[in-house]
């Protein structure tokens, strides 16, 4: 019989795009590098898919339902920390994160949400959450969308802190940054890029460009990570 591992801490990442999903945006890489695995140990899941389980019409396929059940299956092989169950996603994975959230309210302790949207009438129970949420105001469908989410959360009564970044500070102004919304103690952070930030030199502002180009960035600023690592139940 195999030796049961327990882990303290456990991240999900959801993709809808394959193996892509661990080469493009980190969302799912970036935990498990060896700086932040020896300063944050925890266990990766990252599930893959062969269909769309989270569209822009805030729909999910069945397969929300398999990955719950993968979720809870994996967590009690590795003696995962139940307290410490953690979600994140960029774009359709980001959107099956809220879908997740909503669904199932207690089940993760917190989850990053990158550059994506979600239907406002359905994410009242994301008020009770504690979520970082990313988005770039060159996003043309994620920006306006997570303003009209956050709206919502705010009426059902939670403390959302927002804030402004530039995509293309230093490691040390991402910090200071953080440092400043995190004073306000909110149980949501919301942050977006500011216009033309995300968008590399000379690259094209057409199409998803805004919004494909959030992703990397997202994921580099350390100290969000920390943050979604001191959350539990």
């Amino acid at each position: 019989m195999r030796r049961k591992q327990t882990y303290r801490q456990r991240h999900f990442e959801f993709s809808s795009v394959g193996q892509a999903g661990l080469f493009q945006g980190l969302d799912a890489v970036i935990w498990a590098n060896p700086q932040d695995q020896a300063e944050r140990p925890c266990f990766v899941l990252a599930p893959q898919y062969a269909e769309i389980i989270a569209d822009d019409d805030s729909r999910t396929s069945s397969m929300m339902e398999t990955t719950i059940r993968l979720v809870e299956a994996v967590a009690q092989e590795y003696a995962i920390d139940r307290d410490r169950l953690y979600a994140t996603g960029q774009s359709g994975g980001c959107m099956m994160s809220i879908a997740m959230n909503i669904a199932y309210p207690d089940l993760f302790a917190a989850s990053f949400l990158v550059a994506g949207q979600w239907d406002p009438a359905l994410v009242a129970p994301l008020a009770r959450q504690k979520l970082f949420i990313m988005v770039s105001q060159d996003d043309a469908k994620a920006w306006p969308g997570q303003n009209a989410i956050t709206a919502v959360l705010e009426q059902e009564g939670a403390s959302v802190s927002r804030a402004v970044w530039d995509a293309r500070w230093s490691a040390e102004e991402f910090r200071a940054a953080f440092d400043k919304i995190d004073s306000e103690g909110s149980s949501i952070n919301y942050v977006a890029f500011r216009e033309g930030t995300v968008i590399p030199e000379g690259e094209s502002t057409a199409g998803a460009s805004g919004h494909r180009n959030t992703w990397p960035v997202a994921y580099t600023i350390e100290p969000v990570r920390k943050w979604i690592f001191r959350q539990n139940r």
